[in-house]
């Protein structure tokens, strides 16, 4: 089993969320080579025209056709350290686009020898208050930085769609569409109890509030208490289906502890 598939033209599924506003593009994707979570990569088209590319996935040629007929790329967006594997060949067919990412990520790459790309916004813990990536991606997106996420986590919010764009934030298994045309195997059905985020979600929300909050960090808590504030019904995934209306209603109840402001010297009871 392979990380990424090896034939993405064949196997992306393609899905227009909003007419000629934001597309989806699914792939296969195994975390550790073993794991099938799936990937997905989230094209907007903003408001001035011009497209914001966040978690690029395979640029195939279908892809290059449809972005030629959407607009130019303004922004290609790593939303963490983990989703970059394909962050220079972007770069390299829209070189003028500007580049964001977290702290960390430059160096993970130039250890890993990866091509070399040049960010134009970098979040910090120290500037993720101040941080302006300008004034027409601000007037069409909000955004959190969450430093304490292990994977140093970047949330946006499509404020004209109340679409909230997140990589590794919330979780929702089975990937169903981005394995619809690779056929997933009993490994992704029986990973969907743990992703799944609907019903009582309990090793979701296990897993946000051990490992993604650090049992309730005040920063991380801080940050979802941000985000929540936020306009959005709608919440897009790298990892398993969209989540097409009720989203606000999931974030809350995933986040439900943090929201609370609990920490570890409070035990998270009732998760």
């Amino acid at each position: 089993m392979t990380l990424i598939p090896r034939n993405p033209e064949q196997v992306m599924v393609i899905n227009e969320v909003v007419k000629k506003q934001i597309t989806t593009l699914s792939v296969p994707f195994w975390r550790a080579s073993t794991i099938p979570i799936g990937g997905r990569a989230t094209l907007v088209r903003m408001t001035t025209g011009q497209l914001a590319v966040f978690s690029p996935v395979a640029l195939t040629p279908t892809v290059k056709s449809l972005i030629a007929d959407w607009g130019p790329v303004g922004y290609i967006i790593a939303p963490d350290i983990e989703h970059h594997i394909f962050l220079g060949e972007w770069h390299e067919e829209y070189p003028n686009a500007q580049v964001i990412g977290p702290e960390g990520l430059f160096e993970k790459r130039e250890a890993a020898g990866r091509e070399k790309v040049p960010f134009s916004h970098v979040f910090t813990r120290e500037n993720k208050r101040t941080l302006s990536i300008g004034r027409e991606f601000d007037a069409d997106f909000e955004y959190e930085y969450v430093d304490v996420h292990p994977n140093k986590e970047l949330v946006f919010n499509f404020k004209p769609e109340k679409t909230l764009i997140e990589a590794d934030l919330i979780f929702n298994m089975p990937a169903t569409e981005q394995f619809k045309k690779q056929g997933e195997g009993f490994l992704s059905r029986w990973l969907a109890p743990w992703g799944s985020a609907f019903g009582e979600a309990r090793l979701q929300k296990n897993m946000i509030w051990h490992v993604f909050s650090r049992g309730g960090n005040p920063h991380f808590n801080d940050s979802m208490r941000r985000i929540q504030k936020w306009d959005f019904d709608r919440i897009i995934p790298c990892h398993g289906d969209v989540i097409e209306s009720g989203g606000k209603e999931v974030f809350d109840r995933l986040m439900d502890a943090n929201l609370k402001g609990k920490t570890a010297e409070g035990p998270a009871e009732n998760l």
